[in-house]
Protein backbone atom coordinates (compact mmCIF):
# COMPACT_ATOMS: atom_id res chain seq x y z
CA UNK A 1 0.00 0.00 0.00
CA UNK A 2 1.16 3.69 -1.01
CA UNK A 3 2.82 5.69 2.05
CA UNK A 4 0.50 8.04 3.40
CA UNK A 5 2.62 11.16 3.95
CA UNK A 6 2.07 13.61 7.07
CA UNK A 7 2.34 17.16 5.87
CA UNK A 8 1.90 19.50 9.58
CA UNK A 9 0.64 23.40 8.86
CA UNK A 10 1.86 26.03 11.09
CA UNK A 11 -0.49 28.74 11.04
CA UNK A 12 0.73 32.34 12.35
CA UNK A 13 -2.26 34.94 13.07
CA UNK A 14 -2.77 37.27 10.49
CA UNK A 15 -1.52 34.24 7.86
CA UNK A 16 -2.91 34.59 4.39
CA UNK A 17 -6.04 32.47 3.53
CA UNK A 18 -5.68 32.31 -0.06
CA UNK A 19 -1.87 30.77 -0.01
CA UNK A 20 -3.28 28.24 2.27
CA UNK A 21 -6.10 26.76 0.98
CA UNK A 22 -3.76 26.38 -2.20
CA UNK A 23 -1.31 24.71 -0.14
CA UNK A 24 -3.98 21.98 1.21
CA UNK A 25 -6.58 21.52 -1.46
CA UNK A 26 -3.86 19.82 -3.49
CA UNK A 27 -3.10 17.36 -1.08
CA UNK A 28 -7.27 16.74 -0.73
CA UNK A 29 -7.59 16.52 -4.19
CA UNK A 30 -4.54 14.32 -5.05
CA UNK A 31 -6.48 11.74 -2.57
CA UNK A 32 -9.80 12.08 -4.59
CA UNK A 33 -7.92 11.55 -7.87
CA UNK A 34 -6.07 8.58 -6.72
CA UNK A 35 -8.48 7.14 -4.82
CA UNK A 36 -5.64 6.36 -2.34
CA UNK A 37 -5.12 8.17 1.02
CA UNK A 38 -1.78 9.85 -0.48
CA UNK A 39 -1.73 13.17 1.85
CA UNK A 40 -2.82 13.27 5.49
CA UNK A 41 -2.49 16.90 7.03
CA UNK A 42 -2.90 18.57 10.38
CA UNK A 43 -3.03 21.98 11.33
CA UNK A 44 -0.73 24.08 14.52
CA UNK A 45 -1.12 27.26 16.03
CA UNK A 46 1.03 29.05 18.93
CA UNK A 47 -2.21 28.78 21.26
CA UNK A 48 -3.10 24.92 20.46
CA UNK A 49 -6.77 26.32 19.59
CA UNK A 50 -7.20 28.76 16.85
CA UNK A 51 -5.15 30.99 13.81
CA UNK A 52 -7.16 34.40 12.84
CA UNK A 53 -6.22 34.91 9.33
CA UNK A 54 -6.02 38.37 7.90
CA UNK A 55 -9.30 38.34 6.37
CA UNK A 56 -10.90 37.63 9.90
CA UNK A 57 -11.98 34.04 9.51
CA UNK A 58 -10.86 32.05 12.31
CA UNK A 59 -9.50 28.00 11.82
CA UNK A 60 -9.95 25.86 14.84
CA UNK A 61 -6.18 23.40 14.89
CA UNK A 62 -5.47 20.62 16.05
CA UNK A 63 -2.04 21.22 18.27
CA UNK A 64 0.12 23.85 19.31
CA UNK A 65 3.58 24.03 19.86
CA UNK A 66 4.40 20.60 21.15
CA UNK A 67 6.80 18.01 20.21
CA UNK A 68 5.54 16.20 16.93
CA UNK A 69 6.18 12.95 15.82
CA UNK A 70 5.94 11.01 12.37
CA UNK A 71 5.30 13.78 10.40
CA UNK A 72 6.92 14.34 6.91
CA UNK A 73 6.75 17.72 6.59
CA UNK A 74 6.61 20.90 8.52
CA UNK A 75 5.16 24.05 6.79
CA UNK A 76 5.11 27.88 8.27
CA UNK A 77 1.90 29.78 7.11
CA UNK A 78 1.57 33.68 7.51
CA UNK A 79 1.07 36.58 6.39
CA UNK A 80 0.77 40.12 7.71
CA UNK A 81 2.63 41.30 10.33
CA UNK A 82 4.85 38.49 10.51
CA UNK A 83 7.36 40.45 12.75
CA UNK A 84 4.63 40.66 15.27
CA UNK A 85 3.98 36.74 15.18
CA UNK A 86 7.51 35.80 15.70
CA UNK A 87 7.55 35.18 18.89
CA UNK A 88 10.89 33.20 20.82
CA UNK A 89 7.95 30.28 21.21
CA UNK A 90 7.21 29.77 17.86
CA UNK A 91 11.37 30.01 16.77
CA UNK A 92 11.91 27.77 19.67
CA UNK A 93 9.64 25.22 18.72
CA UNK A 94 10.85 25.25 14.78
CA UNK A 95 14.57 24.66 16.09
CA UNK A 96 13.28 21.72 18.06
CA UNK A 97 12.02 20.38 15.11
CA UNK A 98 14.55 20.93 13.09
CA UNK A 99 17.18 18.88 15.23
CA UNK A 100 14.42 16.38 15.57
CA UNK A 101 15.06 16.17 11.72
CA UNK A 102 11.88 17.63 10.60
CA UNK A 103 11.46 19.02 7.00
CA UNK A 104 10.99 22.46 7.45
CA UNK A 105 9.54 24.87 5.28
CA UNK A 106 7.54 27.76 4.54
CA UNK A 107 4.80 29.44 2.76
CA UNK A 108 4.30 33.57 1.92
CA UNK A 109 5.84 35.64 4.59
CA UNK A 110 6.99 32.15 6.55
CA UNK A 111 10.13 32.40 5.23
CA UNK A 112 10.41 35.62 7.38
CA UNK A 113 10.26 33.26 10.33
CA UNK A 114 12.61 31.24 9.15
CA UNK A 115 15.40 33.57 8.35
CA UNK A 116 14.70 34.37 11.95
CA UNK A 117 15.38 31.24 13.10
CA UNK A 118 18.93 31.23 11.20
CA UNK A 119 17.48 28.46 8.93
CA UNK A 120 18.44 30.49 5.98
CA UNK A 121 21.94 31.34 5.49
CA UNK A 122 23.21 30.98 2.07
CA UNK A 123 20.04 29.15 0.85
CA UNK A 124 18.18 29.89 -1.99
CA UNK A 125 14.81 31.75 -0.92
CA UNK A 126 11.43 32.71 -2.28
CA UNK A 127 8.73 35.22 -0.23
CA UNK A 128 6.25 36.87 -1.56
CA UNK A 129 7.66 40.28 -2.94
CA UNK A 130 6.37 42.55 -0.39
CA UNK A 131 8.88 40.99 1.95
CA UNK A 132 11.75 41.13 -0.41
CA UNK A 133 13.03 45.00 1.12
CA UNK A 134 12.55 43.69 4.26
CA UNK A 135 14.51 40.38 4.45
CA UNK A 136 17.26 42.34 1.90
CA UNK A 137 17.81 44.80 4.95
CA UNK A 138 17.68 42.72 7.94
CA UNK A 139 18.66 38.87 6.96
CA UNK A 140 21.75 39.69 3.96
CA UNK A 141 22.88 36.37 4.62
CA UNK A 142 19.90 35.49 3.03
CA UNK A 143 20.20 34.24 -0.80
CA UNK A 144 17.02 35.96 -2.04
CA UNK A 145 15.66 34.83 -5.20
CA UNK A 146 11.81 36.34 -7.21
CA UNK A 147 11.26 33.10 -7.81
CA UNK A 148 7.68 31.58 -7.25
CA UNK A 149 8.77 29.00 -4.88
CA UNK A 150 12.04 26.97 -4.37
CA UNK A 151 12.17 23.28 -3.71
CA UNK A 152 15.60 21.96 -4.06
CA UNK A 153 16.90 23.49 -0.49
CA UNK A 154 17.24 21.97 2.65
CA UNK A 155 14.31 24.24 3.31
CA UNK A 156 11.41 24.63 0.93
CA UNK A 157 9.75 28.22 0.58
CA UNK A 158 6.81 29.53 -1.54
CA UNK A 159 6.06 33.02 -1.86
CA UNK A 160 2.32 33.15 -1.32
CA UNK A 161 -1.20 32.82 -2.98
CA UNK A 162 -1.19 30.61 -5.83
CA UNK A 163 2.57 29.90 -5.55
CA UNK A 164 1.47 27.27 -2.60
CA UNK A 165 -0.81 25.73 -4.96
CA UNK A 166 2.68 25.50 -7.79
CA UNK A 167 5.39 24.21 -5.14
CA UNK A 168 2.48 21.33 -4.02
CA UNK A 169 1.86 20.40 -7.60
CA UNK A 170 5.07 20.19 -7.89
CA UNK A 171 5.90 18.05 -4.88
CA UNK A 172 3.08 15.85 -5.96
CA UNK A 173 4.95 15.06 -8.98
CA UNK A 174 7.64 14.45 -7.68
CA UNK A 175 6.25 11.83 -5.21
CA UNK A 176 3.68 10.36 -7.34
CA UNK A 177 4.65 11.65 -11.20
CA UNK A 178 3.33 14.38 -13.44
CA UNK A 179 0.22 12.42 -14.68
CA UNK A 180 -1.33 12.43 -10.66
CA UNK A 181 -0.23 16.24 -10.80
CA UNK A 182 -1.73 16.98 -14.10
CA UNK A 183 -5.10 15.75 -13.24
CA UNK A 184 -5.35 17.41 -9.84
CA UNK A 185 -4.15 20.92 -11.55
CA UNK A 186 -7.60 20.16 -13.81
CA UNK A 187 -9.60 19.89 -11.14
CA UNK A 188 -8.77 22.19 -9.68
CA UNK A 189 -9.38 24.45 -13.48
CA UNK A 190 -5.76 25.45 -13.11
CA UNK A 191 -4.18 24.79 -16.35
CA UNK A 192 -0.73 27.50 -15.56
CA UNK A 193 0.87 25.77 -13.62
CA UNK A 194 4.28 27.19 -12.86
CA UNK A 195 7.77 25.58 -12.83
CA UNK A 196 9.46 27.35 -9.35
CA UNK A 197 11.91 29.44 -11.30
CA UNK A 198 9.41 31.04 -12.90
CA UNK A 199 9.36 34.93 -11.66
CA UNK A 200 6.67 35.64 -9.04
CA UNK A 201 5.72 39.58 -10.41
CA UNK A 202 4.41 40.07 -14.05
CA UNK A 203 6.94 41.24 -15.90
CA UNK A 204 7.63 44.77 -17.33
CA UNK A 205 6.81 43.70 -20.64
CA UNK A 206 3.41 42.63 -19.32
CA UNK A 207 2.41 45.26 -17.07
CA UNK A 208 3.38 47.92 -19.35
CA UNK A 209 2.37 46.31 -23.19
CA UNK A 210 5.53 46.68 -24.45
CA UNK A 211 8.62 44.81 -25.55
CA UNK A 212 11.51 47.28 -25.42
CA UNK A 213 14.32 45.84 -23.97
CA UNK A 214 16.59 49.50 -23.19
CA UNK A 215 13.76 50.16 -21.24
CA UNK A 216 14.01 47.15 -19.31
CA UNK A 217 17.41 46.89 -18.86
CA UNK A 218 16.98 51.04 -17.40
CA UNK A 219 14.50 49.67 -14.95
CA UNK A 220 16.57 46.94 -13.73
CA UNK A 221 19.69 49.29 -13.22
CA UNK A 222 17.34 51.26 -11.15
CA UNK A 223 16.14 48.66 -8.70
CA UNK A 224 19.94 47.47 -8.27
CA UNK A 225 21.01 50.60 -7.46
CA UNK A 226 18.50 52.12 -5.14
CA UNK A 227 21.05 52.49 -2.22
CA UNK A 228 23.56 54.69 -4.83
CA UNK A 229 21.24 55.95 -7.61
CA UNK A 230 22.40 56.24 -10.52
CA UNK A 231 21.73 59.68 -13.03
CA UNK A 232 19.84 59.25 -15.67
CA UNK A 233 22.83 60.24 -18.18
CA UNK A 234 25.17 57.06 -16.20
CA UNK A 235 21.74 54.58 -16.97
CA UNK A 236 21.62 55.58 -20.59
CA UNK A 237 25.28 55.12 -20.59
CA UNK A 238 25.48 51.85 -19.38
CA UNK A 239 22.15 50.85 -21.33
CA UNK A 240 23.76 52.22 -24.74
CA UNK A 241 21.76 54.86 -25.60
CA UNK A 242 21.12 59.24 -25.33
CA UNK A 243 19.97 60.15 -22.40
CA UNK A 244 17.28 62.14 -24.75
CA UNK A 245 16.35 58.26 -25.70
CA UNK A 246 16.21 57.35 -22.46
CA UNK A 247 13.75 59.98 -21.64
CA UNK A 248 11.83 59.48 -24.20
CA UNK A 249 11.51 55.40 -23.39
CA UNK A 250 10.11 56.57 -20.15
CA UNK A 251 7.95 59.38 -21.31
CA UNK A 252 6.02 56.91 -23.93
CA UNK A 253 5.89 54.11 -21.96
CA UNK A 254 5.62 55.12 -18.85
CA UNK A 255 4.24 58.68 -19.00
CA UNK A 256 7.04 60.02 -16.56
CA UNK A 257 10.66 60.85 -16.54
CA UNK A 258 13.66 58.72 -15.69
CA UNK A 259 14.41 60.69 -12.75
CA UNK A 260 10.73 60.86 -10.88
CA UNK A 261 10.58 57.06 -11.37
CA UNK A 262 13.48 56.24 -9.65
CA UNK A 263 12.36 58.82 -7.02
CA UNK A 264 9.03 56.64 -6.63
CA UNK A 265 11.15 53.47 -6.46
CA UNK A 266 13.29 54.73 -3.95
CA UNK A 267 9.99 55.87 -1.81
CA UNK A 268 8.16 52.79 -2.74
CA UNK A 269 10.81 50.62 -0.81
CA UNK A 270 11.16 53.39 2.15
CA UNK A 271 7.65 53.07 2.51
CA UNK A 272 8.01 49.24 3.04
CA UNK A 273 10.90 49.31 5.37
CA UNK A 274 9.42 51.70 7.52
CA UNK A 275 6.42 49.45 7.76
CA UNK A 276 8.09 46.15 8.13
CA UNK A 277 11.63 46.89 9.99
CA UNK A 278 12.46 48.81 13.24
CA UNK A 279 14.93 50.11 11.33
CA UNK A 280 15.60 54.16 12.22
CA UNK A 281 14.49 57.06 9.47
CA UNK A 282 17.99 57.85 9.28
CA UNK A 283 18.97 53.98 8.35
CA UNK A 284 15.88 53.74 6.34
CA UNK A 285 17.07 56.94 4.69
CA UNK A 286 20.61 55.89 3.98
CA UNK A 287 19.31 52.48 3.06
CA UNK A 288 17.07 54.47 -0.23
CA UNK A 289 19.65 56.55 -1.08
CA UNK A 290 19.12 59.71 0.58
CA UNK A 291 21.89 61.85 1.91
CA UNK A 292 20.31 63.33 4.35
CA UNK A 293 17.06 62.46 6.92
CA UNK A 294 15.86 66.04 6.56
CA UNK A 295 16.01 66.31 2.70
CA UNK A 296 14.27 62.06 2.85
CA UNK A 297 11.70 63.49 5.24
CA UNK A 298 10.95 66.35 2.97
CA UNK A 299 10.47 64.50 -0.15
CA UNK A 300 8.89 61.20 1.43
CA UNK A 301 6.15 64.03 2.91
CA UNK A 302 5.87 65.64 -0.55
CA UNK A 303 5.42 62.49 -2.01
CA UNK A 304 2.77 60.79 0.39
CA UNK A 305 1.25 63.42 2.49
CA UNK A 306 2.94 62.61 5.79
CA UNK A 307 6.06 62.57 7.10
CA UNK A 308 8.29 58.52 7.50
CA UNK A 309 7.65 59.48 11.48
CA UNK A 310 3.90 59.93 11.21
CA UNK A 311 3.35 57.44 8.78
CA UNK A 312 5.22 54.88 11.34
CA UNK A 313 3.30 55.73 14.26
CA UNK A 314 0.39 55.66 12.69
CA UNK A 315 0.69 51.72 12.17
CA UNK A 316 1.26 51.26 15.58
Amino acid sequence: MTKTSHFVFLLLEDYTHLAFSCAVEPLRIANFVSGQPLYKWSLASADGISARCSNGSVTLVDAGLQPLSRVDRLFLVSGLNVQNHTSPEVLNFLRRERVAGTQIGAICSGAYVLAKAGFLNGIDTAIHWEYHDLITEEFPEVSLVRNVFVANQKHITASGGTAAADLMLHLIAKEHGGDLATAVADQMVYNAVREGSAAQRVSLQSRHGMRNAHLARAIHLMEANIEDPCSPFEIADQVGISTRQLERLFGRYLNTSPKRYMMEMRLHRARNLIVQTEQSIAQIAMACGFNSTSHFSKVFRSHYGVSPISHRSTLN
